[in-house]
C-alpha cells in the first residue's frame, strides 16, 4: 500500500486570504532535465518575438470591496534589458501567487548583425509604445485608496495586450508598456471571471476577467499572455475585446520537450490514481482486455471475432461508421471476468501534445476500464443504488498535466468528469512522494477529482443527481511507473509508435438504451405521497447519459486529442 501523507497547500494556509497572497513552489525541487533544444530554458522564441514568463511582482493596488476575500493587481518586475511589460497581473487573495504575465522583445534585436541592419533601415518593429491610455475605470475609497485602470491606445497596426492599474490618477508613461505588430497577435477572449461587482459605494458595474487565445488546441499558434481584461458594460460572451494574445509563428516548436524529457517529465510528475475502496470496476491494460475474450462485431452479423492483443486486426481506417463495435464475450464467467478488470495488468496510455502556442506541454493520461457500474442516485439525503442504470462496456477517461515549457514547472492539472472537467492550479492539488500529484477515480463511473468526497452530477442546489463518491485505498496506479507513451505528433514521424488499437475509430462498447422509466418508478413508487409529484418533475435535471449512450470511443476520437480541454 502505498504512504497517504501528501501535501495540499491550502491545508496550511487558511488565514491569508485578508492580505495579499504569498507565492506558491511545488513540494519539490524542480530536477535537472536532460539535455535538449529549448524546453526548461526560460526563454522561447516565437519568431519575431522572443517572451520570457516573468512570476515576481509588486503590488499596485488591493481591494475588498471589489472580491469578498479580496483581490490585488501587479505590475511585473524584475525584467531582463531589452523585453518590455505588455501588461498587468490580477488575482484573488484566496489562492497563493502563482500567476504569471509574460515580457516580450524583439527577436530579431537580439542578433548584432541584424540589429545594425534594423537601425540603418527603416521597418515596422514588433513592439511599439502605446500612443496614449484611456481611462477604463477608477475608484477612490476610505478603506483601500485609489484604483485606476488605464487601456493602451496602440499605434495603427498594433495591438494592445493588456491593462495597467494605477494607484494615482496620472496617466502611466508610454514607457510602461508595449504594443505588439498586429500580424504576430491573434484574438482572444475572456474567461475565469474574478471580479463582477456592483455596489454602494461604486456607480457601475466593474467586471475583470483573465483572457485566452480564442483557438486552443494541438495546432493553434495563440500564446496566452496572463494579463487580464476589465470593463464596465462588456459581458464575457463578447469576443470584440480591445486586447489580445500573442502567436507562435516557429513552426520548429523548439520549447517542447525532446523524448527523453518527456519520460524524466512523466517519471518526476506522474499522478498516483486512486480508486474507491468500494470499486467491483477495476482497470486494466487493453491487452488483458483483447487476451481475456472482448469480441469484434460488425453490423448485420450475429457472431463476434476474437481480437487480436495487439489489436491488430481491428478496422483502423475511416470514422465512426458505427459499422464495427466491441462488447463483451457471451459467456457469463468470462463477461464477469472482464467486467471486474485487472489492476495489476493497468498502465497509463500517454498523449504529449502541443498546449497554447507551445508555450506549454499537454501530458494526456488515458485510463482504460473494461466495464462502468451502475449509478447510484442521490435525491436530497436519500441515496438510491441503480441496478442497470449508468452502466457500459469499455471506459475511457483520462486527466491532463499542463507543464510549462518555460521552466518544467507543473502548472495545472485537467480533471475529466464524464461530459465536463475542470483545470485545477498546481496550489489546489493534493501531492504524493515529491511533485507527483494524487488523481481520485470516482466509484463506477472513473470521473477525475483533486480531492476525496461526494460530488453531484445534476443541480447542486436542489441535492439531484448521479452521486461520484471518491476515496483513497489500496486500490491505485502509479502513473509514473506503469505507463505506455503512445503518441506525441510533434517528435515526428516514428519517434513514438502509436499502438493498433488506437487506430480504431468506432465504438469500444455496444449502444445502451436503458429502461430507465420503470427503474425509476419503482423509486418514485417507494417515496412519500407528498413528494412524488415534485420528484417526478426533478428527473428531468439527471444527466442525459442516464437513459441511454452511444458506445463509448477511444481516446483518438475524443475532442481533446486535437483541441483543447472542456471547461
Amino acid at each position: 500500500m502505498i504512504g497517504c501523507d501528501c501535501f495540499y497547500w491550502s491545508q496550511v494556509n487558511d488565514e491569508f486570504y485578508s492580505v495579499e497572497p504569498q507565492p506558491f513552489s511545488l513540494p519539490a525541487p524542480i530536477p535537472q532535465w536532460p539535455q535538449g533544444q529549448g524546453f526548461a530554458t526560460e526563454r522561447i522564441n516565437l519568431g519575431e518575438l522572443e517572451i520570457i514568463k516573468i512570476t515576481q511582482f509588486e503590488s499596485v493596488w488591493s481591494s475588498n470591496l471589489l472580491h469578498g476575500k479580496g483581490v490585488t493587481f501587479y505590475r511585473p518586475v524584475g525584467i531582463a534589458d531589452g523585453f518590455y511589460c505588455l501588461g498587468h497581473y490580477c488575482q484573488s487573495n484566496d489562492q497563493p501567487l502563482q500567476g504569471y504575465v509574460l515580457v516580450a522583445s524583439d527577436a530579431n534585436l537580439q542578433k548584432p548583425e541584424v540589429r545594425q541592419l534594423c537601425d540603418s533601415k527603416p521597418g515596422s518593429p514588433a513592439l511599439k509604445r502605446p500612443l496614449n491610455y484611456s481611462l477604463i475605470w477608477s475608484t477612490v475609497s476610505h478603506d483601500d485608496g485609489c484604483g485606476y485602470f488605464w487601456l493602451p491606445n496602440p499605434p495603427a497596426g498594433y495591438k494592445a495586450m493588456g491593462v495597467v492599474v494605477t494607484n494615482k490618477p496620472e496617466e502611466p508613461s508610454v514607457e510602461e508598456v508595449r504594443c505588439i505588430r498586429a500580424d504576430l497577435t491573434e484574438k482572444c477572449e475572456t474567461c475565469d471571471l474574478i471580479i463582477s461587482k456592483v455596489s454602494k459605494t461604486f456607480n457601475n458595474q466593474f467586471q475583470v476577467w483573465n483572457t485566452r487565445p480564442c483557438k486552443r488546441g494541438m495546432h493553434s499558434k495563440g500564446v496566452s499572455v496572463g494579463t487580464f481584461y476589465c470593463s464596465t458594460y462588456l459581458s464575457s460572451e463578447d469576443d470584440l475585446l480591445d486586447v489580445a494574445c500573442l502567436k507562435n509563428l516557429d513552426c520548429t516548436l523548439h520549447a517542447m520537450p525532446n523524448l527523453d524529457q518527456i519520460h524524466a517529465l512523466i517519471k518526476h510528475f506522474g499522478p498516483t490514481v486512486f480508486f474507491h475502496p468500494d470499486e467491483d470496476c477495476l482497470p486494466s491494460s487493453v491487452q488483458w482486455f483483447f487476451k481475456n475474450g472482448a469480441l469484434l462485431y460488425q453490423e448485420g452479423k450475429d457472431e463476434g471475432q476474437h481480437i487480436d492483443y495487439r489489436g491488430s486486426n481491428l478496422p483502423c481506417e475511416g470514422q465512426n461508421d458505427r459499422e464495427y463495435w466491441i462488447d463483451l464475450p457471451n459467456d457469463d464467467d468470462a463477461r464477469n471476468n472482464i467486467k471486474r478488470g485487472d489492476l495489476e495488468s493497468a498502465e497509463l496510455y500517454v498523449h504529449v501534445k502541443p498546449a497554447l502556442g507551445g508555450t506549454f506541454t499537454d501530458i494526456a493520461f488515458w485510463v482504460f476500464c473494461p466495464f462502468n457500474g451502475p449509478a447510484t442516485l442521490k435525491i436530497g439525503l436519500m441515496s438510491i443504488p441503480m441496478t442497470k442504470i449508468g452502466q457500459h462496456v469499455g471506459d475511457w477517461e483520462h486527466f491532463t498535466l499542463r507543464v510549462s515549457n518555460f521552466t518544467g514547472e507543473l502548472w495545472q492539472v485537467y480533471f475529466s468528469q464524464h461530459s465536463g472537467g475542470e483545470w485545477v492550479h498546481a496550489s489546489d492539488l493534493e501531492f504524493i512522494e515529491g511533485n507527483r500529484p494524487i488523481v481520485y477515480s470516482s466509484k463506477h463511473g472513473h470521473a477525475s477529482f483533486p480531492h476525496p468526497g461526494t460530488y453531484l452530477q445534476g443541480s447542486t442546489k436542489l441535492g439531484v443527481g448521479v452521486r461520484n463518491d471518491a476515496a483513497q485505498s489500496k486500490y491505485y496506479i502509479d502513473s509514473s511507473t506503469k505507463y505506455q507513451l503512445i503518441a506525441a505528433e510533434y517528435l515526428g514521424d516514428g519517434v513514438v509508435t502509436e499502438p493498433c488499437w488506437l487506430q480504431f475509430m468506432r465504438e469500444w462498447g455496444p449502444t445502451i438504451v436503458y429502461d430507465s422509466r420503470s427503474e425509476l418508478d419503482k423509486i418514485i413508487n417507494h417515496l412519500p405521497f407528498f413528494v412524488r409529484f415534485s420528484v417526478e418533475n426533478i428527473f428531468d435535471l439527471f444527466p442525459t447519459e442516464l437513459y441511454g449512450e452511444e458506445g463509448p470511443t477511444g481516446p483518438k476520437v475524443k475532442d481533446n486529442w486535437l483541441g483543447d480541454e472542456r471547461c
